[in-house]
């Protein structure tokens, strides 16, 4: 893996979380206080140009000139921070060029083979349905990974009066007024097509510009599509597709980071990391809750070893911009995960008693299947308790891998339930998005929880123990104890899960320093 993954601390934010501007953000980070905090920022891609789902509906990926300047990418450059974006591989908006000219133009269109036909490709595989679209074979359909009630379709007029149905993963809305139909969607691109990777490579090269050094892979794993398989990390198609992309990025200087919510019993994590991809630690949120909420170590300290055992090179956080995952946890086939679906739903029920949200996954006749996220800030997640919030940052910053920090958890952020309820259905994940003024900023960095987190971050980004050897110091279930050294300078974090305290003892050229619980 590449030295950007290697050591520091990751910021985690949208453009405009703080004030309002990607430029907020700069001035935030200016600020003294957050002066060696935080060496690589990962920015959400509302930063490109977008209209859905908080950015991830990408139309293209020039700058949001409403959010960002490239005075602010240089800004950035210039505190020496190295940015991480996200390229979304399975879809695009119904407003990028690309859909647009296939509305415009149809079979004519040299987008015609950009986005899916549902029915081409489910020909002679299913019945067609009285309103004209094909229904998968029952063989196929109950194979099927859906991320929402019903099949994932739009239909779609096109300028010959035909109407056709496209491939429609995450969201799709048709208005029509008045015999003018508008669209509102995220497409899935149809990745048999050349044109597609010659769109990737266009968008690899545009990014690097900028000055990413990282790119997130965001719902790689819905992108290869075959009949007769789960189309949810198809195999051997999904590795052919990730290989190539990984060779457009080394073209273009950026290190891969696929994003993937798997069961744990998949072992795709294993496999991922066996391949030398970096992975996502979408495991630590939900063990580090259980771990406080039990005060019990045995199931992270399962994992923390499974990390060392098998060298996995993570990027692990506490909250994110989106849920706090379960899913994750699961088993796969025999039912082993890193926790038992008995504890899984305990987990749920606390954080939907501190105000949580709960999603969900379906089938096709709508049925729920399965739990996936909870959505909450970390902070009420843990019951509002700012001992437990400096706890959890705390073992975070000792586990192997790279730390990611969402803004508002910094901020020790509460559950935005107005925000969600205001965004209807759907409006879930906006519990915890609440934008930061300056206000905001100028409040939080008055209070200890905010203080004492810079704190220790500015420890975990700035000390080269942490480019060194890590261990597990032997203890009683209820305390964690982890230690990293390189050569003689050692930083130490004995955590008591049931009293909720800790300390970080660091020793540098003979110089002891003490943070902890107050």
């Amino acid at each position: 893996m590449k030295s950007e993954l290697a050591n520091g601390v990751m910021l985690n934010a949208y453009p405009d979380s703080i004030e309002g501007e990607l430029a907020g953000i700069v001035r935030m980070l200016q600020r003294p206080e957050f002066a060696d905090v935080f060496d690589l920022f990962y920015v959400l891609p509302s930063v490109f140009n977008s209209d859905l789902d908080r950015g991830f509906s990408i139309i293209d990926y020039d700058l949001n000139t409403a959010l960002a300047s490239p005075a602010d990418l240089e800004a950035l450059h210039a505190l020496g921070i190295v940015l991480k974006f996200d390229l979304v591989l399975n879809h695009l908006s119904v407003g990028s060029p690309q859909f647009q000219d296939m509305l415009a133009n149809g079979d004519d269109s040299k987008y015609a083979d950009f986005f899916i036909d549902w029915n081409a490709f489910w020909n002679g595989e299913g019945e067609l349905h009285e309103d004209g679209y094909v229904v998968p074979s029952a063989q196929h359909l109950d194979k099927l990974f859906m991320r929402k009630p019903g099949l994932p379709i739009l239909k779609v007029g096109f300028p010959d009066g035909s109407e056709r149905f496209y491939w429609n993963t995450f969201y799709q809305l048709v208005d029509e007024v008045d015999g003018a139909r508008t669209y509102l969607g995220q497409m899935d691109l149809n990745a048999a097509s050349e044109t597609v990777w010659d769109f990737y490579r266009e968008s690899f090269e545009k990014v690097a510009a900028y000055g990413a050094k990282i790119l997130r892979l965001d719902a790689f794993a819905y992108l290869h599509k075959e009949v007769g398989q789960v189309n949810f990390f198809n195999e051997p198609g999904t590795w052919d597709y990730l290989e190539r992309l990984r060779s457009i990025a080394n073209e273009c200087g950026l290190t891969l980071l696929p994003e993937i919510h798997s069961e744990y019993g998949t072992g795709i994590h294993e496999e991922l990391s066996d391949r030398g991809y970096p992975v996502y630690d979408f495991f630590f949120p939900g063990l580090v809750i259980d771990a406080i909420d039990s005060s019990n170590n045995a199931n992270l300290v399962r994992w923390i070893n499974e990390i060392v055992d098998r060298d996995i090179k993570t990027v692990n956080m506490l909250g994110c911009h989106d849920g706090i995952p379960v899913i994750d946890l699961k088993g796969g086939a025999d039912g082993t995960g890193l926790l038992p679906d008995a504890t899984i739903e305990a987990i749920i029920e606390r954080l939907l008693e501190r105000g949580g949200r709960v999603k969900n996954l379906y089938g096709a006749d709508g049925t729920k299947v399965s739990y996936y996220q909870v959505n909450a800030t970390f902070f009420s997640a843990l019951g509002e308790n700012e001992n437990r919030l400096l706890l959890a940052r705390a073992i975070q910053l000792f586990m192997p891998g790279t730390p990611q920090v969402w803004y508002l958890d910094l901020f020790a952020g509460v559950n935005d339930t107005e925000a969600a309820d205001a965004a209807g259905s759907g409006g879930h994940k906006e519990i915890n998005r609440t934008n930061l003024g300056i206000d905001d900023v100028e409040d939080g960095l008055t209070r200890s929880v905010v203080l004492d987190q810079l704190e220790m971050l500015r420890l975990r980004n700035t000390s080269p123990a942490f480019t060194g050897e890590f261990s597990i110091v032997e203890s009683d279930a209820s305390r964690l104890v982890m230690r990293w050294a390189h050569g003689e300078t050692v930083a130490t974090l004995d955590a008591d899960l049931a009293a909720e305290t800790f300390t970080i003892t660091h020793v540098e050229s003979g110089r002891e320093t003490v943070l902890g619980s107050r």
